[in-house]
């Protein structure tokens, strides 16, 4: 995906080179696949700024799928966040692999905001892995049993933290979103509709739908469609199913976008 433009006047100073953002979801690392998460992610070097990772970076959580992962990501020479997945809980050890992954340099945002300077462009991030919950016609809703208004108050603390933290960066020229779980239906397209209450809630759209970031990235729905829209705000499935290939490259360059891939 390629992202263009200027920010100001023609002529006013040199345009800068383009920002490169590569995404990529679900890589679901483990041992036995240890050289490909090697040799997929030696392929961004020198290519790429920033990488942002939309969870499941592991198949079941465990540290030593953690350390592929890990092992994969400490040569590149850039700036590296990501989110959890539900894959990534499914063992009890994020503690474990916590560490694992931010010794090679991978940041995670667990409803969290970060600041990073590109060159001479600030990125403001914003980052959670997101919950089911449901779109128009499957809401999961806030009554009934404690389990199920739990799980709504879970979502509640996704909204509130993803509305914190969008104005945290709100300075910001470039500013991202980063979930694993879809905020719209718009990217679930090709998947069944019955199932469309566990790959995510529209709840967590109402912060992007205000404070309007450059994009939101997000995986999970493996057969998913690779863009939609929240608003004016354009939101992409970089799924590694989705996208066919390792990694999608976003070039951000002033205010216009376009969109291409990384081959």
């Amino acid at each position: 995906m390629t992202l263009t433009g200027s920010n100001g006047r023609a002529g006013d100073r040199p345009a800068a080179p383009p920002l490169r953002i590569a995404a990529a979801g679900d890589m679901h690392c483990q041992p036995s696949r240890a050289e490909e998460a090697r040799a997929a992610f030696a392929s961004l070097e020198g290519r790429i700024d920033l990488l942002l990772l939309a969870g499941d970076l592991t198949t079941r959580g465990q540290p030593e799928q953690a350390q592929v992962l890990a092992d994969a990501c400490r040569p590149l020479d850039v700036p590296i966040y990501a989110v959890w997945g539900n894959h990534d809980w499914h063992s009890d050890q994020i503690d474990e692999i916590r560490p694992i992954l931010e010794d090679a340099g991978v940041t995670i945002l667990d409803r969290d905001s970060a600041t990073v300077c590109v060159g001479p462009t600030e990125v403001g991030l914003v980052g959670l892995k997101g919950f089911v919950g449901g779109f128009p016609g499957s809401h999961l809703p806030d009554f009934g049993e404690p389990l199920l208004r739990a799980l709504y108050a879970e979502t509640t603390r996704d909204v509130e933290a993803l509305d914190a933290g969008l104005k945290a960066v709100a300075h910001c020229p470039v500013r991202i979103v980063l979930l694993h779980y879809a905020p719209t239906a718009g990217t679930l397209r090709g998947e069944p509709e019955t199932i469309w209450t566990m790959l995510g809630n529209d709840r967590i759209a109402a912060p992007i739908a205000q404070h309007e970031p450059d994009m939101v990235l997000h995986g999970h729905a493996h057969v998913g469609t690779f863009e939609g829209r929240i608003g004016d705000v354009p939101v992409y499935n970089v799924s590694v199913p989705v996208l066919g290939r390792d990694f999608w490259v976003f070039e951000l360059s002033g205010l216009e976008r376009a969109i291409a891939p990384l081959h």
